[in-house]
């Protein structure tokens, strides 16, 4: 997974990354050696997980200067084109744009509502009453000033804290390609069946 998500970073000319660590470091800095990217790799520890949304404000020094920074979910297996998505948030003058695609679950995914510009309008995570079939993929990209939207507590998570407050200021990107949320065991052996690499 690791080298997938590099490989993508690369492909789209993504220079730097930070890894958050938890759980596995030492496979993961084994891995990072093996693969030899060309990317320059910043690895953060996190001995108390902040939140998805946590974070990123530890982080946000190293993204204060940038136009805007990339999110993703390391569960989230994929081969989406990220230049695509990279030019429709550039085109958006959005605070940020969130990858999203069609679930079947709906209920046990941060489900979004959007209008016939993709500008979200709702944001609601793991709905009982679903209004939609659209879900987050754990793909985002937003400019710094998105932090500045992130509470003052911890842990903070980006579908429960923060992107049901931004309707309106986020659109959605559908993906088309291949995505597929791994978390659980059965949705992880599906994926060694169905996984069609990188084009």
């Amino acid at each position: 997974m690791l080298a997938i998500w590099l490989k993508i970073c690369e492909r789209t000319g993504i220079k730097e990354v930070t890894i958050n660590l938890h759980a596995h470091t030492e496979s993961v800095r084994a891995a990072l050696d093996q693969y030899g990217s060309t990317i320059s790799v910043r690895l953060y520890e996190e001995p108390l997980l902040l939140g998805s949304a946590g974070t990123l404000i530890r982080n946000r020094d190293w993204v204060a200067d940038e136009p805007y920074f990339w999110v993703f979910y390391a569960d989230v297996l994929t081969n989406a084109n990220l230049k695509n998505m990279l030019s429709y948030h550039i085109n958006s003058n959005m605070i940020a744009t969130i990858g999203v695609y069609r679930v079947k679950n709906p209920n046990s995914c941060g489900i979004v509502s959007f209008d016939r510009e993709h500008v979200v309008q709702e944001f609601v995570e793991k709905p009982s009453h679903p209004k939609s079939d659209w879900a987050f993929s754990g793909l985002m990209i937003a400019a710094p000033s998105l932090l500045d939207w992130i509470p003052h507590r911890s842990p903070v998570d980006l579908g429960f804290d923060v992107l049901p407050s931004l309707a309106g200021r986020v659109r959605g990107y559908p993906i088309t390609e291949y995505l597929v949320d791994i978390g659980t065991p059965d949705s992880y052996n599906a994926a060694q069946k169905t996984w069609p690499g990188l084009h």
